[in-house]
C-alpha cells in the first residue's frame, strides 16, 4: 500500500474514527485501517492522538454497557508500542482556538489538529471531511485510501 510507505519514519496523528473502524471491525473500513495498525505495531511510524479521542471512542461502548469493547480501546491506548495519547495543555488549546478561528472546525477536530501540530506530525488520519490540509500537515481520509 503506497500510502503506508509515505508514513514510514514519521509521526502520524490519529482521529477517533480510524480507531473505531479498527477495534469495532466496521465493514467497509476495517480493511483499509487494518494495515495501518499492523504497520504501527511493527514500528514503521509513531502515532499520536489527543486525550479527547479516549472520550470519543468510549462513549458508544459505555452507553451500551459493552465492557469488553471498552477494554479493547483501553488496551490499544495503554499497551500499544509507538502510540502516545497527548493531554490537552493550554498551548494545545490555544493552537486549537486558532484552528477554529481560521477554519471554522468543531472543537474536537480543532483539538485533534492542534495535537498533531504540537507533536510535529506530518500526517493526520481521519475520515472527517472538515479537516483542512495545512502546509506541514497532510490530512488522510480513510474513505479516500
Amino acid at each position: 500500500m503506497g500510502w503506508l510507505s509515505s508514513l514510514a519514519g514519521n509521526i502520524v496523528a490519529l482521529d477517533a474514527a480510524p480507531l473505531i473502524y479498527f477495534i469495532e471491525r466496521k465493514p467497509g473500513f476495517h480493511g483499509h485501517v487494518r494495515p495501518f495498525f499492523k504497520a504501527l505495531r511493527q514500528g514503521d511510524f509513531e502515532v499520536v492522538t489527543s486525550a479527547i479521542t479516549v472520550t470519543e471512542v468510549l462513549v458508544h461502548p459505555l452507553k451500551n454497557g459493552n465492557a469488553a469493547l471498552a477494554d479493547e480501546f483501553r488496551e490499544l491506548f495503554l499497551e500499544t508500542a509507538h502510540f502516545r495519547t497527548i493531554s490537552v495543555t493550554p498551548q494545545i488549546a490555544e493552537i486549537a482556538a486558532n484552528r477554529r478561528a481560521e477554519h471554522g472546525i468543531r472543537t474536537p477536530d480543532a483539538l485533534h489538529m492542534a495535537t498533531a501540530m504540537h507533536c510535529d506530525a506530518k500526517f493526520l488520519l481521519t475520515n472527517d471531511g472538515d479537516f483542512p490540509d495545512l502546509p506541514r500537515l497532510k490530512v488522510l481520509r480513510v474513505s479516500d485510501l
